[in-house]
């Protein structure tokens, strides 16, 4: 590591917390310090869906793609109200933005929500130092290299954190207009995901703190358990809900609703070194053989081979994690990725349609 400096006000260092330095310059809202994990994204565009996916809280972006930026941002795309995210690091924003879809640009949209970002960064390098040493904390910003370092070592992380609380709606909402009934639970629901369904059900969203008995009492068709941020086992809560929902009601859980439901069912999670984010990764269906390509955002997984009661039915082709299961003894499954493809491939959208039709042959 270079001897300690100090940056210009111009300019800006990302420091991860194994003292590995990177140079750019501040974008976004201008802080001193901002801290979090450092993770990175392989989608080519779709950056403002991932801005904004709630299941980035607690976790600093790197964009693998060097221009992000460059067909702006408009509010249709929006996954959340906010971003949940703790700053996004870019080789190069872009300047103007070109599209008739634009209502601004992304470096007004991260101003406009106090967002901090560095850019200018060589996301390839960081990209590589990542999938070798793995997601680790770090911090970026006007500050000076010891003051960032700190920062970066006492960043606790997302293990062992409950960060479902943190993004989790506080009153439930009704969204959707179709014939079935669904309660969802919001761990940090996209907005996609709730379009999808809601072209089948309409969606009662409740809280990640609402019990089973709560739930039941709604009388839904289904129950949704969506995707969110953190570490599986700090949500126990919801879990127990889950054990209290089976064989009462027929349940899909999607990203953190899958490790929930592997947990609720007898199995155990894991940390992966960088975890799967991006638009391109491919799985593969065991029932038909087809290979679907997937969009992806989770830091942790469901450990093979620990849920006896249910049947592996997907499995993503890069690194063997186990991506799908479905309870042998319940009208429940669930799977790793995100099939709303909000953004990404469709490959999978007729995920939906399997869970109307576990709804119909429990009606």
């Amino acid at each position: 590591m270079d001897s300690l400096r100090s940056t210009p006000v111009s300019g800006a260092l990302l420091v991860l917390a194994d003292g590995a330095v990177f140079e750019g310059e501040a974008i976004g809202a201008r802080a001193s310090v901002t801290g979090g994990e450092v993770v990175f994204n392989t989608v080519l565009t779709g950056y403002q869906e991932v801005l904004t996916d709630p299941s980035y809280a607690g976790q600093i972006i790197t964009f693998t793609y060097p221009h992000i930026g460059n067909y702006g941002v408009t509010s249709v795309d929006d996954e959340a109200a906010r971003p949940f995210c703790r700053g996004v690091i870019v080789r190069e924003l872009a300047r103007r933005p070109s599209s008739w879809r634009a209502e601004g640009d992304l470096d007004h949209l991260l101003r406009s929500h106090g967002v901090s970002g560095i850019a200018g960064v060589d996301t390839r390098r960081l990209t590589r130092h990542i999938r070798d040493a793995g997601a680790m904390p770090g911090a970026f910003g006007t500050a000076d290299e010891a003051t960032l370092l700190a920062a970066a070592r006492a960043e606790a992380g997302t293990d062992g954190v409950d960060l479902v609380a943190e993004v989790s709606t506080r009153e439930p909402y009704t969204v959707g207009s179709g014939e079935r009934r669904v309660v969802a639970y919001d761990l940090g629901v996209k907005s996609m995901m709730l379009r999808r369904l809601g072209d089948l059900a309409t969606i009662e969203v409740v809280p990640a703190s609402t019990p089973a008995a709560d739930v039941l009492a709604r009388e839904p068709d289904g129950v949704l358990v969506s995707n969110g941020p953190g570490d599986p086992a700090e949500v126990g809560y919801v879990t127990e809900a889950i054990r209290g929902l089976l064989g009462e009601v027929p349940l899909f859980g999607i990203c953190m609703g899958h490790q929930l439901l592997a947990t609720a069912l007898g199995g155990s999670t894991y940390k992966l070194p960088f975890g799967h984010h991006g638009g391109n990764h491919p799985v593969r269906n065991l029932a038909t053989g087809q290979v679907e390509i997937t969009s992806q955002n989770h830091s942790f997984a469901v450990a093979e081979g620990s849920v006896a009661s249910a049947d592996v039915t997907h499995v993503n082709l890069n690194d063997g994690v186990v991506e799908g299961i479905r309870s042998r003894d319940a009208l429940a499954f669930s799977v790793q990725y995100h099939p709303e493809a909000g953004p990404g491939p469709h490959d999978a959208r007729y995920l939906f349609a399997e869970f109307e039709e576990l709804m119909r042959r429990a009606s």
